[in-house]
């Protein structure tokens, strides 16, 4: 018995709230067994959002949740998870270039397992992120292993109660992040492993620092 890799197209969803006249592009990815319209819930709640362009995007892999009728998503797992890596990023790059209407930035947000695709959307993407705002997930470890993975600005945050992603992984992934990148900042916030609205806050802050082309 062998194992082979089909390659075969899937369209996927992705929610946008357009801005008139935007300042730039965020772009949110979900956590595991959540959708699109969770993470655009978060984004839409950030301070002062009103002149970005919101793109939340949703997991190719969906199901339903446990016995509902909610239909949920997930990045990828650990089985073939190159091939899943490489159509996540080409998936990426598509929604990049349907929502982005000029030289605007683009900065990437995740929420736990989307962490690590904002991560990829932003260093292995077509179009480089301007930045990263990491909630509850770690780096995903091919990227440190890529001697020429170079980071934009990141924020890293943390729960004080988070279990998942603990302070000694983000303790590490700043210090691996800090000869590569061009600034790192990290936040931990009084909650467990969820969105807060302290979240929001430092959200908004790392956004009004993003330079813009013209400006």
């Amino acid at each position: 018995m062998r194992t082979i890799s089909v390659a075969a197209p899937m369209h996927g969803r992705v929610l946008v709230r357009d801005a008139r006249e935007p300042r730039g592009l965020l772009m949110g990815f979900h956590g595991y067994m959540e959708s699109a319209e969770i993470q655009m819930e978060r984004l839409s709640a950030i301070p002062g959002i009103e002149r970005w362009t919101l793109v939340s995007v949703q997991g190719l892999h969906r199901f339903y949740k446990g016995r509902s009728q909610d239909v949920v998503a997930s990045w990828m797992t650990r089985q073939d998870r190159e091939d899943a890596i490489r159509d996540n990023v080409a998936y990426i790059d598509n929604v990049v270039e349907a929502t982005r209407v000029g030289d605007e930035p683009v900065v990437c947000i995740g929420f736990s397992q989307g962490v690590a695709m904002a991560f990829r959307a932003a260093v292995r993407g077509r179009v480089k992120g301007a930045g990263v705002i990491a909630v509850g997930g770690d780096v995903p470890p091919e990227l440190f292993a890529d001697a020429n993975s170079w980071f934009p600005r990141v924020l890293l945050l943390r729960g004080l109660r988070d279990e998942w992603y603990t302070q000694d992984k983000m303790s590490k992934d700043y210090r691996a992040l800090r000869p590569r990148v061009d600034a790192v900042e990290t936040l931990e916030y009084d909650g467990g492993h969820e969105w807060t609205p302290e979240v929001s806050r430092a959200a908004s802050h790392f956004l009004q620092q993003v330079p813009v082309p013209g400006t």
